[in-house]
């Protein structure tokens, strides 16, 4: 054992020495940093970059910057004319995500692929966005970490950001209060539907779709639903994908004469020549 110890110790001595004339030799000279070439750059792409940049929003479609401009004053001008949203800060610019628009994480469920090395584990986030007042929005994705799928899902739930039209159960007293007429959604297995209710009645439905109906601004809600929905994936679309239809059925009240007006892109032709040139 002394024999083995002695041979331990002496290599040992040797590779301390050995890692003291490395670091001697690979020491920066006085007055130099490490790297010559790349004094005074930071480490790695994007490490510099400050929190204020991200604060600025530079548009990049012409609707875009016809909401930074001001051009814009309703939401609804984007839903006459069915103009796609492709950012999410136009819907921030009409509903500010703290004061008016609220978010409501529905579920988080771990999803795994298959790979050489092994198994792939990602997390998949159902968020859900509403301003209480006739508008919902529905975002899913995918990300290898949990704060980034909620935070990419709360963007696509604000692009997804639709219209939801509300109506009266018998008498217009007051203020709408239902859904105008019978909608139905389906997705996978899962069929969703909506009836109209009388007022004092409430939302009765689920958990998952009544939080839905809750945060498009309906306050009595028949529902009726079939299907697996167990899958709260299929259920939240289904129920998404009735109240986005209840826009979609022509009621008397909406056969009065079309005025036709021009498009934004039209109207703000010259704003958007004139941005263009500049670039």
């Amino acid at each position: 054992r002394d024999s083995i110890n002695a041979e331990y110790m002496g290599s040992y001595q040797i590779f301390i020495s050995v890692g003291t004339e490395r670091s001697t030799m690979s020491a920066p000279p006085a007055g130099r940093s490490r790297g010559f070439g790349r004094g005074g750059r930071g480490r790695g792409r994007g490490r510099g970059r400050g929190k204020d940049e991200e604060k600025d929003w530079v548009p990049v479609t012409k609707l875009g910057r016809l909401v930074k401009e001001a051009k814009l004053r309703r939401l609804e001008e984007i839903y006459l004319f069915s103009m796609p949203v492709k950012e999410y800060q136009i819907i921030d610019a009409f509903l500010p995500n703290p004061g008016k628009l609220k978010d409501e994480v529905m579920k988080i469920s771990p999803v795994q692929k298959q790979t050489r090395a092994g198994q792939r584990t990602r997390f998949k986030a159902f968020v859900v966005v509403g301003d209480c007042e006739g508008h919902i929005g529905l975002g899913v994705k995918c990300s290898k970490e949990v704060a980034t799928a909620i935070r990419s899902s709360i963007q696509l739930a604000k692009m997804s950001l639709v219209p939801v039209r509300r109506g009266y159960w018998g008498n217009r007293l007051g203020s709408p209060h239902t859904v105008p007429c019978k909608v139905t959604g389906k997705c996978g297995s899962v069929r969703m539907r909506l009836v109209p209710a009388p007022k004092g009645a409430g939302i009765v439905a689920a958990p998952v779709p009544k939080k839905l109906l809750q945060f498009a601004g309906l306050d009595d809600v028949f529902t009726q639903s079939s299907g697996h929905t167990r899958t709260l994936g299929n259920f939240v679309k289904a129920t998404f994908e009735a109240l986005s239809k209840t826009y979609g059925f022509l009621t008397p009240d909406l056969w009065s004469e079309t005025h036709f007006e021009k498009d934004p892109y039209q109207d703000h032709t010259d704003s958007l020549a004139a941005h263009t040139k500049k670039l």
